[in-house]
This record gives structure tokens, C-alpha cells and sequence, in this order.
């Protein structure tokens, strides 16, 4: 179907506005990350113009690993740890904005019910693990029982001690099952968990992110920071090693997270079949019925 030129430009209209939609998407969480922050005063600040271009070029390269993940069948799971605030959810936000939530799905499970501690510990979370074609991004996981569950007394010093003893073995056989397993830590100090904590009190925007919980974090930071070290001492292994995201300044984590994540999946661009919008039938005997006005969400806007 021949296209003139008047269309032409309306098409090229409609083109750049679903670019700009897709910037202001992005900005719409930058702006949200500083409305309490002043992170743009500081000296040592990302340039907002090279924080934008690196993202949205690793995003592009996200939706090659993507198609590569699909097309080669691979089964991904990604592991983000860390203390309160560190900034694991918009790491992973920017990682999935303009994935297909089909393929890349994010698991964030609530605390195990009645019948779940009955289970074996990680039962639940093996019902959430990949098939192939699939990548699974856990926002905390079963590593939640070396963390939150060891300081703040939710189980037993013996179901603590066989963790540490049976989570290598566990990582090692879902990695013989053909499950790539890469895990990260968010890395932040005690001051600046202190500044974003404050943030999040004053801003009625974020302050359902305090739980009791992240509070009573706060005053056990050397008790997290003892369970944080025991967990790496024994869980680093070479099969499913674990990387330190340095986090203390969102952006550079954001994008450095990524890239490392890029360079952990060898992957190439798929060649995709062109695609070409077939031309609607039309059927002279077909008349639209009107739709009630009452149905319409009223134009507030």
C-alpha cells in the first residue's frame, strides 16, 4: 500500500511521539528520585544527559538478550540482595521497563504462610524458577533466611546453620539443571542509608517503603553487616559467585548492574523477519453500534 506524503508525516509525527512518551516514562522515576534528593548538587554527580544515553542504550541491548534468552531456550535467574534502601528495585525497574513482561518477570514473595514453614525452605521459591525462554529476577530470595530472617530472630540458629550448609548444593544442582544463576549484592554505607531513610520519612510519596521492619534494620546494621559477611564467606562459590554492586549513587549502580548483567549472557542480535501489517478487511454490512456515553471515563483532563 503506497504511502503519501502527508501520511508520511503524520506517521513520523506519531513516531516521535512515542519516543518522547518513552522519555518522559524514564523521567517520571528520575523526577521521583529527586524530589527529596540532592544528589544533583553534588559534585561527583552522574551527568543526567550521560546517565539517560548509557540507560537507554542498555536498554536496547537488554531487548537483544531478550530475543537471544527466547531464541536459545535459556532459563535465567537473577538474584538482587542487599540492606533497606539500597536500591535494588530500581535497578531492577530499569531493567524490566522495556522488557516483555512475558519473558521477564519479577518475583518479590511476602512472608511464607503457615503451610509454607512447614515446607521444605525452598520450596516456594523453586515454584517460581524459569522455563526456558524465561528470565526471573528475584527482588530479595531465599537469602532472606541469611539476612532478615538470622538478625531478626524468624528461625532457629539449626535452620540458619543448614541454610548456609545447603544453599551451595541447592545453587549448584539448579545450575546442573541448566538454570544460569547470577547473583548481586547492594552495597551501601551506614550514612547513606541513613540519608534515604530520612527521605522516605518526610515524603508521603515513599513512606509506605518504611516497614517496622527496615526501621528496626536500621538499629541492627552491625547485626545485618555480621550476617552479611558470614552469608558471603559461605555462599561465594565459584559456580554461582556473588557481585557487589557499589550503590551508594543510584545512577552509576543502575547502569553498571546492567552491564554487568550484558557481559554475564553471551548473546548476539536475532534477526527478526520483517513485519508487515496486513490490510484490514473491510465488510460493507458491518455498522458499528454506538457505545453509551455513560460508559466513558469523564475527560477530567
Amino acid at each position: 500500500m503506497a504511502i503519501n506524503q502527508e501520511e508520511l508525516a503524520e506517521w513520523y509525527k506519531r513516531a516521535q511521539e512515542e519516543i518522547l512518551d518513552d522519555l518522559d516514562e524514564e523521567l517520571e522515576l528520575e523526577m521521583d528520585d529527586l524530589r527529596l534528593s540532592d544528589d544533583s548538587d553534588s559534585p561527583n554527580a552522574l551527568n543526567r544527559q550521560v546517565y539517560f544515553r548509557e540507560l537507554f542504550r542498555l536498554q536496547k541491548e537488554l531487548i537483544k538478550l531478550q530475543d537471544w534468552v527466547v531464541h536459545k531456550k535459556l532459563k535465567v535467574v537473577v538474584l538482587f540482595e542487599g540492606r533497606d534502601s539500597a536500591g535494588k528495585g530500581g535497578a531492577i525497574k530499569r531493567i524490566t521497563q522495556r522488557l516483555n513482561p512475558r519473558v521477564c518477570r519479577v518475583v518479590a514473595l511476602t512472608a511464607p504462610s503457615e503451610r509454607e514453614k512447614t515446607q521444605w525452605y525452598f520450596q516456594r521459591y523453586i515454584a517460581n524458577l524459569p522455563a526456558a525462554g524465561e528470565i526471573v529476577l528475584f527482588d530479595r530470595s531465599w537469602y532472606n533466611r541469611a539476612g532478615v530472617e538470622k538478625v531478626m530472630g524468624f528461625c532457629s540458629d539449626a535452620e540458619y546453620h543448614e541454610f548456609l550448609n545447603t544453599v551451595p548444593e541447592f545453587e549448584k544442582m539448579i545450575i546442573r539443571s541448566g538454570i544460569i544463576l547470577i547473583k548481586y549484592w547492594f552495597s551501601i554505607s551506614d550514612e547513606e542509608q541513613y540519608n534515604r531513610f530520612t527521605q522516605r520519612i518526610h515524603d508521603p510519596l515513599k513512606q509506605w517503603k518504611l516497614s517496622p521492619m527496615d526501621l528496626e534494620s536500621r538499629r541492627r546494621w552491625e547485626d545485618y553487616t555480621k550476617a552479611k559477611e558470614m552469608m558471603l564467606e559461605k555462599t561465594h562459590i565459584p559456580e554461582a559467585p556473588w557481585w557487589v554492586v557499589a550503590a551508594n549513587d543510584k545512577k552509576r549502580a543502575r547502569l553498571n548492574c546492567i552491564q554487568h548483567l550484558l557481559n554475564q549472557i553471551p548473546h548476539q542480535e536475532i534477526e527478526h523477519a520483517a513485519v508487515i501489517l496486513p490490510e484490514r478487511v473491510h465488510n460493507p454490512d458491518y455498522i458499528r453500534g454506538p457505545v453509551p456515553k455513560e460508559m466513558y471515563v469523564p475527560d477530567v483532563y
